[in-house]
């Protein structure tokens, strides 16, 4: 059997717990000002600002290496986890400042949840109690509550058709493309604010990955998401707002079709269009 320590810390490393409800959607999401992360010596990250928009899909892209998943990272705080880690400037969730000294690091995460690259499923557990993993941990014991959260969540993440009928079987036995939506599913479980995704398709076929993309299209009427991605044509597909990262900078962000159609920049043209990347 997994041990729940373990347990314990993954889920406090995707989402934690606990429904919180924001301000209304017209505020923005995000508002990033003068962000700079420091691993040690090294400097990831470079005065990084932009607001990201409520019930907004917005794409981070850039080559390799250039900060995505370090300011994605940064939305949720992850890099608490690193002990190296060193961030300066100010991110706002909502208007609040989440790195304050008075606010805790699951604080936010109960309100931001993350999906990762790879999926990451239990794997001695049912594909149910990977849906509810978060809950149960966290107290909630009803049998009817945990049904109904794993139903709901499951068909949010457009999965419950293809399991319901064998919730209990493992994990493991789904398809890349199922165990990437059942994760989807759990962090969806726990009712966060927005979803925060680091290359959720990366590792699939086309079809899944087309699953991946209607869902995360579906769910912005009720999210936000914020998606980093390699793929350009996904980005130009999904996103409401791209910003492009070069080199641990912000060169560009702005409305996806500007950014893809009449770049301000000449290396976002470039990086667009194909000439480096």
């Amino acid at each position: 059997m997994i041990r729940m320590a373990a347990v314990e810390e993954k889920i406090d490393e995707e989402h934690d717990v606990a429904p919180a409800h924001g301000p209304m959607p017209s505020a923005p999401a995000f508002t990033v000002s003068g962000l700079s992360i420091f691993f040690g010596q090294l400097q990831a990250l470079r005065d990084i600002s932009l607001e990201i928009k409520a019930h907004n899909v917005t794409a981070i892209i850039g080559p390799s290496g250039c900060g995505k998943s370090t300011f994605l990272r940064a939305l949720n705080r992850m890099h608490d986890l690193v002990p190296s880690a060193r961030v300066a400037g100010d991110v706002r969730f909502f208007g609040q400042d989440i790195y304050a000294k008075d606010v805790e690091p699951v604080t936010v995460r109960r309100r931001i949840g993350m999906v990762f690259q790879k999926s990451n499923p239990f794997p001695t557990m049912s594909i149910a109690d990977n849906v509810t993993v978060g809950l149960r941990l966290n107290g909630m014991r009803a049998r009817s509550l945990l049904s109904e959260r794993t139903e709901q969540a499951l068909r949010m993440a457009a999965l419950w058709e293809e399991v319901k009928d064998r919730l209990h079987a493992p994990a493991i036995s789904l398809s890349g493309g199922q165990q990437q939506r059942l994760c989807i599913a759990r962090a969806l479980a726990v009712q966060p604010e927005v979803l925060l995704m680091d290359e959720p398709a990366s590792a699939l076929d086309p079809l899944a990955t087309a699953k991946i993309e209607d869902l995360i299209l579906e769910l912005k009427r009720d999210y936000t998401i914020v998606i980093v991605t390699h793929n350009m044509q996904q980005a130009a597909r999904m996103s409401d707002e791209t910003a492009f990262f070069y080199l641990g900078e912000l060169v560009e962000f702005g409305a996806t079709n500007r950014i893809f159609t009449s770049p301000k920049k000449k290396r976002t043209e470039d990086y667009v269009t194909g000439r480096f990347g």
